[in-house]
Protein backbone atom coordinates (compact mmCIF):
# COMPACT_ATOMS: atom_id res chain seq x y z
CA UNK A 1 0.00 0.00 0.00
CA UNK A 2 2.94 2.37 0.97
CA UNK A 3 4.53 1.50 -2.35
CA UNK A 4 2.02 2.83 -4.37
CA UNK A 5 1.15 6.00 -2.59
CA UNK A 6 2.91 8.01 0.19
CA UNK A 7 5.95 5.38 0.80
CA UNK A 8 6.78 6.25 -2.81
CA UNK A 9 6.03 10.23 -2.33
CA UNK A 10 8.40 9.64 0.98
CA UNK A 11 11.61 8.45 -1.30
CA UNK A 12 11.05 11.19 -3.64
CA UNK A 13 11.37 13.74 -0.97
CA UNK A 14 14.43 12.18 0.45
CA UNK A 15 15.74 12.55 -3.45
CA UNK A 16 14.20 15.97 -3.19
CA UNK A 17 15.87 17.62 -0.09
CA UNK A 18 19.07 16.07 -1.20
CA UNK A 19 19.01 17.88 -3.86
CA UNK A 20 17.82 21.15 -2.33
CA UNK A 21 20.97 20.73 -0.15
CA UNK A 22 23.51 19.98 -2.52
CA UNK A 23 21.95 22.96 -4.69
CA UNK A 24 23.71 26.09 -5.37
CA UNK A 25 21.76 28.44 -3.58
CA UNK A 26 20.95 27.85 0.39
CA UNK A 27 17.89 26.04 1.09
CA UNK A 28 16.19 29.01 3.16
CA UNK A 29 16.18 30.86 -0.43
CA UNK A 30 14.30 27.95 -2.28
CA UNK A 31 10.57 27.82 -3.01
CA UNK A 32 8.53 24.60 -2.45
CA UNK A 33 5.04 25.41 -3.99
CA UNK A 34 2.33 22.77 -3.08
CA UNK A 35 -0.26 23.60 -5.97
CA UNK A 36 1.46 24.69 -8.97
CA UNK A 37 -0.14 25.57 -12.49
CA UNK A 38 0.55 23.02 -14.96
CA UNK A 39 0.02 25.08 -18.01
CA UNK A 40 -0.78 28.39 -17.16
CA UNK A 41 -1.90 29.47 -20.91
CA UNK A 42 -4.06 26.82 -20.98
CA UNK A 43 -6.48 27.42 -18.23
CA UNK A 44 -9.31 24.30 -18.99
CA UNK A 45 -6.41 21.69 -19.65
CA UNK A 46 -4.89 23.12 -16.42
CA UNK A 47 -8.25 22.86 -14.64
CA UNK A 48 -8.27 18.68 -16.15
CA UNK A 49 -4.69 18.18 -14.76
CA UNK A 50 -5.70 19.44 -11.57
CA UNK A 51 -8.60 17.17 -11.35
CA UNK A 52 -6.50 14.31 -12.59
CA UNK A 53 -4.34 14.91 -9.26
CA UNK A 54 -6.85 15.36 -6.90
CA UNK A 55 -8.72 12.47 -7.95
CA UNK A 56 -6.28 9.83 -8.67
CA UNK A 57 -4.39 9.89 -5.32
CA UNK A 58 -7.79 9.26 -3.82
CA UNK A 59 -7.46 5.27 -4.98
CA UNK A 60 -5.44 4.03 -2.22
CA UNK A 61 -7.13 5.10 -0.15
CA UNK A 62 -10.33 3.63 -1.07
CA UNK A 63 -8.20 0.38 -1.96
CA UNK A 64 -7.09 0.33 1.99
CA UNK A 65 -10.31 0.85 3.52
CA UNK A 66 -11.86 -1.92 1.04
CA UNK A 67 -8.92 -4.27 2.16
CA UNK A 68 -9.34 -3.55 5.75
CA UNK A 69 -13.05 -4.19 5.17
CA UNK A 70 -12.16 -7.72 3.64
CA UNK A 71 -10.21 -9.07 6.37
CA UNK A 72 -12.07 -12.53 8.37
CA UNK A 73 -12.56 -9.73 10.69
CA UNK A 74 -12.78 -6.52 9.32
CA UNK A 75 -11.72 -3.55 10.81
CA UNK A 76 -13.67 -0.41 11.30
CA UNK A 77 -11.33 2.92 11.17
CA UNK A 78 -14.17 5.44 11.57
CA UNK A 79 -14.29 6.18 7.73
CA UNK A 80 -18.42 6.93 8.01
CA UNK A 81 -20.87 9.66 8.54
CA UNK A 82 -22.13 8.59 11.95
CA UNK A 83 -21.06 11.13 14.50
CA UNK A 84 -21.44 14.03 12.17
CA UNK A 85 -21.18 16.48 15.17
CA UNK A 86 -18.29 15.29 17.15
CA UNK A 87 -16.07 14.71 14.19
CA UNK A 88 -16.30 18.23 13.11
CA UNK A 89 -15.95 19.76 16.28
CA UNK A 90 -12.96 17.23 17.30
CA UNK A 91 -11.63 17.78 13.79
CA UNK A 92 -11.89 21.37 14.17
CA UNK A 93 -10.01 21.09 18.30
CA UNK A 94 -7.48 19.53 16.56
CA UNK A 95 -6.78 21.60 13.63
CA UNK A 96 -6.58 24.61 16.20
CA UNK A 97 -4.57 22.22 18.26
CA UNK A 98 -2.17 21.82 14.82
CA UNK A 99 -2.01 24.72 13.38
CA UNK A 100 -1.90 27.43 15.93
CA UNK A 101 1.78 26.28 16.59
CA UNK A 102 2.30 25.21 13.27
CA UNK A 103 2.34 28.76 12.15
CA UNK A 104 5.39 29.54 14.46
CA UNK A 105 7.07 26.67 13.47
CA UNK A 106 7.28 27.26 9.88
CA UNK A 107 8.46 30.95 10.82
CA UNK A 108 11.03 29.76 12.78
CA UNK A 109 12.20 26.97 10.11
CA UNK A 110 12.80 29.41 7.65
CA UNK A 111 14.29 32.30 9.47
CA UNK A 112 16.65 29.58 11.21
CA UNK A 113 17.43 28.22 7.00
CA UNK A 114 16.07 24.83 7.60
CA UNK A 115 13.57 25.03 5.39
CA UNK A 116 12.22 26.46 1.97
CA UNK A 117 9.69 29.19 1.27
CA UNK A 118 6.27 27.54 1.53
CA UNK A 119 4.31 28.78 -1.37
CA UNK A 120 0.85 26.95 -0.69
CA UNK A 121 -0.53 27.70 -4.15
CA UNK A 122 0.52 29.13 -7.77
CA UNK A 123 -2.69 28.40 -9.65
CA UNK A 124 -3.33 32.12 -11.22
CA UNK A 125 -6.64 33.61 -10.73
CA UNK A 126 -9.36 31.72 -12.42
CA UNK A 127 -13.34 30.55 -11.37
CA UNK A 128 -12.03 27.05 -10.48
CA UNK A 129 -9.30 28.10 -8.45
CA UNK A 130 -10.57 28.12 -4.35
CA UNK A 131 -12.71 24.97 -5.52
CA UNK A 132 -9.90 23.08 -6.68
CA UNK A 133 -7.57 23.87 -3.45
CA UNK A 134 -10.58 23.11 -1.60
CA UNK A 135 -11.12 19.69 -3.03
CA UNK A 136 -7.00 19.25 -2.99
CA UNK A 137 -7.08 19.99 0.65
CA UNK A 138 -9.62 17.95 1.37
CA UNK A 139 -8.19 14.89 -0.66
CA UNK A 140 -4.84 15.84 1.37
CA UNK A 141 -6.53 14.96 4.21
CA UNK A 142 -8.58 11.73 2.99
CA UNK A 143 -5.37 10.48 1.66
CA UNK A 144 -2.97 10.80 4.28
CA UNK A 145 -5.43 10.03 7.13
CA UNK A 146 -6.82 6.81 5.79
CA UNK A 147 -3.39 5.11 4.80
CA UNK A 148 -1.22 6.99 7.12
CA UNK A 149 -3.52 6.55 10.29
CA UNK A 150 -5.90 4.20 9.57
CA UNK A 151 -4.71 1.74 7.29
CA UNK A 152 -1.26 1.28 8.78
CA UNK A 153 -1.50 1.48 12.82
CA UNK A 154 -4.07 -1.30 11.89
CA UNK A 155 -1.80 -3.31 10.30
CA UNK A 156 1.18 -2.37 12.75
CA UNK A 157 -1.13 -3.38 15.53
CA UNK A 158 -2.10 -6.91 13.86
CA UNK A 159 1.57 -7.70 13.94
CA UNK A 160 1.80 -6.78 17.45
CA UNK A 161 3.60 -3.78 17.34
CA UNK A 162 3.52 -1.89 20.30
CA UNK A 163 1.19 1.43 20.21
CA UNK A 164 4.03 4.15 20.20
CA UNK A 165 6.42 2.10 18.10
CA UNK A 166 3.58 1.93 15.47
CA UNK A 167 2.59 5.65 16.11
CA UNK A 168 6.63 6.79 15.91
CA UNK A 169 6.83 4.61 12.70
CA UNK A 170 4.18 6.68 10.65
CA UNK A 171 5.07 10.18 12.21
CA UNK A 172 8.32 9.47 10.99
CA UNK A 173 7.11 8.56 7.28
CA UNK A 174 4.59 11.18 7.50
CA UNK A 175 7.90 13.62 8.26
CA UNK A 176 9.63 12.47 5.40
CA UNK A 177 7.19 12.84 2.59
CA UNK A 178 7.07 16.62 3.55
CA UNK A 179 10.80 16.84 3.04
CA UNK A 180 10.64 18.28 -0.18
CA UNK A 181 9.67 21.53 2.00
CA UNK A 182 12.81 20.87 3.92
CA UNK A 183 13.04 20.15 7.57
CA UNK A 184 10.84 22.37 9.23
CA UNK A 185 7.98 20.27 6.99
CA UNK A 186 9.40 17.02 8.30
CA UNK A 187 9.41 18.51 12.15
CA UNK A 188 5.84 19.53 11.88
CA UNK A 189 4.05 17.07 10.44
CA UNK A 190 6.38 14.38 12.69
CA UNK A 191 4.55 16.33 15.31
CA UNK A 192 1.17 16.46 13.63
CA UNK A 193 1.19 12.63 12.81
CA UNK A 194 1.86 11.74 16.61
CA UNK A 195 -1.07 13.57 17.76
CA UNK A 196 -3.28 12.00 15.10
CA UNK A 197 -2.02 8.41 15.56
CA UNK A 198 -2.32 9.07 19.67
CA UNK A 199 -5.73 9.95 18.76
CA UNK A 200 -6.93 7.33 16.35
CA UNK A 201 -5.40 4.73 18.75
CA UNK A 202 -7.94 6.00 21.38
CA UNK A 203 -10.99 6.55 19.48
CA UNK A 204 -10.46 4.17 16.66
CA UNK A 205 -11.49 7.31 14.04
CA UNK A 206 -10.31 8.69 11.10
CA UNK A 207 -12.72 10.97 10.09
CA UNK A 208 -12.12 13.52 12.74
CA UNK A 209 -8.58 13.40 11.66
CA UNK A 210 -9.86 14.12 7.89
CA UNK A 211 -12.13 16.82 9.30
CA UNK A 212 -8.75 18.36 10.90
CA UNK A 213 -6.46 17.65 7.57
CA UNK A 214 -8.85 19.25 5.60
CA UNK A 215 -9.49 22.19 7.88
CA UNK A 216 -5.71 22.99 7.54
CA UNK A 217 -4.79 22.54 4.24
CA UNK A 218 -7.78 25.19 3.43
CA UNK A 219 -6.86 27.99 5.88
CA UNK A 220 -3.64 27.50 4.46
CA UNK A 221 -4.36 26.97 0.57
CA UNK A 222 -7.25 29.36 0.32
CA UNK A 223 -6.24 31.63 2.75
CA UNK A 224 -2.87 32.14 0.87
CA UNK A 225 -5.26 32.75 -2.32
CA UNK A 226 -7.04 35.56 -1.23
CA UNK A 227 -4.26 37.06 1.11
CA UNK A 228 -1.08 37.19 -0.74
CA UNK A 229 -2.11 40.53 -2.77
CA UNK A 230 -2.99 42.38 0.48
CA UNK A 231 -0.33 41.06 3.17
CA UNK A 232 3.61 41.57 2.09
CA UNK A 233 5.09 39.03 4.46
CA UNK A 234 3.35 36.13 2.61
CA UNK A 235 5.62 36.77 -0.26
Amino acid sequence: MLGVSLGASAVYSIIRIVDRLTYIAPLSQQTATLNPTVVADRPWLDLLYQLYYILSPLIPALLAVHLLRRDPEPHDIGVDFRRPVGDLWRGGALAALIGLPGLGLVWAAQHLGISAKIVPEALGEHWWSVPVLILAAIENGVLEEVVMIGYLLTRLRDLNWGMWPAIATSAVIRGSYHLYQGFGGFIGNFVMGVVFGYFFQRTRRVMPLIVAHSILDIVSFVGYALLKDHLSFLN
